[in-house]
């Protein structure tokens, strides 16, 4: 027991909290929780103090059972099948973050987690921090995936699914190893994993599959522990559902400003990646994508069923931010505020006769409102339609939406009855996605292909 415990719990004067002294039950109940709340603030600052600034190291292999052609799958996913129409008793969740700094003095460790691999000095790191920086040091992320645990287990208990959700991130504590650990601990050997992302390609899909395999090999489980993903959710009508409401909102809330329907146009926004990425993301072998591969198609896809449930007639376009990486490397466009410019550009030759004077921002590739929304979109975005002399509003992302925390239990049940494709719930063009990767999916063409799994090799 600590020194402040004790003084907490054996009050001066040698008052035995239990009222002789006058102070009663109030003062023993207030006691009591003074106690409770240093014991917790403690145990986190024990926690910070013990928490690992790396991430687990990358794997140099992977497990695979005899016969099988997944690994570390569970018999009915190791096939491979684009859809996993048989049962599975799965005892656990694995809830799969991005993971973000939670302080100044995490912010350089956690963006050298990021950029793993890629030599970048700390000195450029320092550079690209200041979002961070400008935040207190503090990515709102890691809450925002607390609660929606919080918000997933309730809705799971309400749904009948009696099994526990582990949350681990890919690139800050808790770490995706230590969740694994603490799954193996409680005796779990057969996980659901659900990233944090909804659409396909490396940074969304791959590199998650890739992580789990360094995890597995990291806690020595690849042989006892087996992982299957759920099938990328783009197009769950409960995670559009959500955007539906963010639209109709938003655009409602611009008529009601005086703009008419030919005056708005929304921009559905998401995270530029390189043009050599999208080319590979998407299962290109399968599908006849456009040039920005199935992550931009599956962006479009969505956008255009959110736009014909909620502002039918409305303008919109995708849109793209937070690219990074040298000039030199070409990245998916346009890019946001560039868009934002030409607009108002268009409606300044079109004088007072016509042109947008209004735009709506869906951030269609974003499940949370992190770093990347709160800085990129509600900072830098606002601040250049403002300048621009255009209106503009945000509409919200999913975060809690019980809309989309429907969706990812939805997502669970399917895999726990083995339901047929054919009763699965999907919306858009595009056909109801894969529960198990294809071969060669989302490849990173300057990295190869590192050991995953969840899906068909390589």
């Amino acid at each position: 027991m600590s020194e402040s415990m004790e003084q907490v719990q054996q009050p001066a004067g040698g008052c035995c909290g239990g009222g002789c002294c006058g102070g009663g039950q109030a003062e023993a109940s207030a006691l009591g929780a003074e106690a409770l709340q240093l014991q917790t603030q403690q145990q986190q600052a024990q926690q910070e103090s013990e928490r690992r600034e790396t991430k687990a190291p990358a794997a140099t292999g992977v497990h695979i059972e005899p016969g099988a052609a997944v690994p570390s799958a569970t018999p009915a996913a190791q096939t491979g099948p684009e859809h996993v129409e048989e049962p599975v008793a799965y005892d656990g969740i694995l809830l799969s973050g991005f993971g973000g700094p939670e302080g100044q003095d995490d912010v350089i460790p956690f963006l050298r987690n990021v950029t793993r691999g890629r030599g970048i000095p700390d000195e450029r790191l320092e550079e690209v921090s200041t979002h961070y920086r400008h935040f207190g040091g503090v990515s709102p992320i890691n809450q925002q995936n607390r609660d929606l645990k919080a918000a997933f287990e309730a809705a799971l208990a309400d749904a009948g699914v009696d099994l526990p959700v582990y949350w681990g991130n890919r690139n800050w504590a808790p770490y995706l190893d230590e969740a694994l650990q603490e799954a193996a601990d409680a005796g779990a050997s057969k996980l659901l994993a659900i990233p944090t992302s909804a659409y396909s390609s490396y940074s969304s899909c791959r590199q998650y599959r890739e992580d789990w395999a360094d995890a597995l090999e990291a806690t020595g489980l690849q042989a006892s522990m087996q992982i299957d993903k759920v099938r990328q959710f783009f197009n769950h009508p409960g995670f559009l559902a959500t955007f539906v409401d963010g639209v109709r909102a938003t655009v409602a809330e611009a008529r009601a400003a005086g703009f008419a329907d030919a005056e708005v146009e929304v921009l559905f926004a998401t995270h530029s990646i390189p043009t050599a990425d999208a080319e590979r993301s998407g299962a290109p072998d399968l599908h006849q994508w456009g040039p920005g591969g199935g992550y931009e198609g599956q962006h479009l896809a969505a956008a255009e069923w959110v736009m014909a449930e909620a502002a039918p007639g409305v303008a919109w376009q995708l849109v793209y931010q937070s690219r990074s990486g040298p000039a030199s490397q070409p990245w998916l466009e346009p890019d946001i505020n560039d868009a934002i410019d030409e607009l108002a550009e268009a409606s300044k030759q079109a004088g007072g006769e016509g042109g947008r004077k209004a735009i709506v921002i869906v951030p269609l590739g974003f499940v949370s409102d992190h770093m990347e929304v709160m800085w990129d979109l509600d900072e830098e975005a606002i601040e250049t339609a403002t300048e621009a002399g255009l209106w503009a509003r945000r509409a919200p992302t999913p975060g809690i939406d019980p809309q989309y925390v429907g969706a990812l239990v939805d997502l669970v049940q399917e895999r726990l009855e083995g339901r047929p494709v054919a009763d699965r719930k999907a919306v858009t063009s595009i056909h109801t996605w894969y529960d198990v990767c294809r071969p060669g999916c989302c490849e990173n063409p300057r990295l190869g292909f590192r050991p995953a799994i969840a899906g068909l090799q390589p």
